[in-house]
């Protein structure tokens, strides 16, 4: 009988042990590892491209993702807790800027970005790789990762974005070497045909990827807002926010001055953190336009919630503009162009111009007018723009 009882002892000790290691295997086979290539450090999240990698990284760290980063950048942080506190590990390559590479046929702002480095920290773990931008695709085709799921997110069409910077800029040295890398990005388009999946933020951009390689899923930007603000009523001037570093949004600048030296009765905030002196020379001796420097992302929100009229115009056509969703979430009216979006649910909150005349037109009708669009921007775009919601559909991606 004593025999009989440590046997069963026995027995039941090596079932509960083989049952919590197939629970613990079951586990760890459930978790949800994710490389992803960023083209640039994403923190702090300071201009669109960045804001939108850092906020996905959050996103998908709060739905469950252990997430590998590495990133592209001029010069390596000495630290960098807040990735820490979201990633399972971070990398950084140093961009290559080596001038022979303006002779290649592969896009410079590609190439740069060929640290072998890479390709050996990929291969420490098999898991997805989400490549942030045609600029990070250097590596996309080396055999080694073959067996990868690997998926695009799209930031632009590069050949149409780079045409657009060489259009807005000046300096014809400059203007020559935007030119050029838009028709190198034109003939690497072909990169994309490596990726089992693409992942567009503008409408256009995912109709002209599935027109040519039949792989792309449209999902919004990410942007960092959680909740609208209950804003009805009036605000105490027109605002334009943006990096003034940008060709394009320099150019938005001297067109926005001009325009309200014409309407002298109503005040404009230009907000940057970038070219204050440009700014400042443009707005001369005109006593209803400001320079703010922008100090950070709470700083814009505190900006954006004293507006009234939210300006967001660009020369170019390039993916979603963010600067118009953080209008969205944490001001009033929204006056834009047709470069800004072209997804007809966020666009239908925002009045669209065309021409100079239109956008005087409204500035002087809407500054009249008591805004009271809060809850139904609320009802709306707190579900359709959730970055949580949108992280969901990548994991969808992922797992299909």
């Amino acid at each position: 009988m004593l025999l009989l009882k440590n046997c069963y002892q026995k027995y039941f000790i090596l079932w509960q042990y083989a049952f919590l290691k197939t629970v613990f295997l079951l586990d760890i086979m459930q978790e949800k590892f994710l490389h992803i290539v960023s083209f640039d450090n994403p923190f702090p999240p300071k201009y669109g491209g960045v804001i939108e990698v850092f906020y996905k990284i959050k996103a998908l760290h709060e739905i469950g993702y252990k997430i590998h980063l590495h990133c592209f950048v001029s010069q390596i942080p000495h630290s960098f807790p807040e990735l820490n506190a979201i990633c399972e590990s971070v990398y950084f390559y140093k961009n290559a800027y080596n001038p022979f590479y303006i002779f290649s046929k592969i896009p410079f702002s590609v190439i740069s970005r060929n640290d072998k480095q890479l390709l050996e920290n990929l291969k420490k773990l098999d898991a997805p790789i989400l490549f942030e931008g045609l600029k990070t695709v250097y590596l996309s085709a080396n055999p080694a990762i073959n067996n990868r799921l690997k998926i695009l997110r799209l930031h632009n069409i590069e050949q149409d974005y780079f045409q657009g910077i060489s259009k807005s800029e000046n300096n014809w040295l400059k203007k020559m070497l935007f030119s050029l890398e838009s028709k190198k990005y034109k003939a690497y388009e072909y990169i994309i045909s490596n990726f089992q999946k693409v992942i567009c933020l503008s409408k256009f951009e995912n109709d002209y990827i599935n027109k040519k390689f039949q792989n792309s899923t449209y999902i919004p930007v990410f942007h960092g807002n959680d909740t609208i603000l209950n804003l009805d009523g009036f605000g105490k001037y027109a605002i334009y926010h943006g990096d003034l570093n940008s060709a394009d949004n320099k150019k938005a600048v001297e067109y926005l001055i001009e325009i309200f030296q014409d309407v002298k009765d109503y005040k404009l905030v230009i907000a940057s953190d970038s070219n204050e002196k440009f700014v400042k020379r443009l707005i001369g001796n005109s006593k209803n336009i400001e320079f703010v420097f922008l100090e950070n992302f709470t700083h814009l929100q505190e900006l954006l919630k004293e507006a009234h009229i939210n300006i967001v115009i660009s020369f170019q056509k390039s993916g979603t503009k963010l600067k118009l969703i953080n209008s969205l979430f944490n001001s009033r009216f929204c006056i834009i162009n047709e470069n800004i979006i072209d997804d007809e649910i966020v666009a239908g909150f925002c009045t669209q111009i065309t021409n100079k005349s239109e956008l005087i037109s409204e500035i002087n009708a809407l500054k009249l007018v008591s805004y009271n669009d809060s809850q139904l921007r609320k009802d709306t775009l707190e579900n359709y723009l959730s970055d949580v919601k949108n992280a969901e559909k990548i994991h969808d991606l992922i797992s299909n």
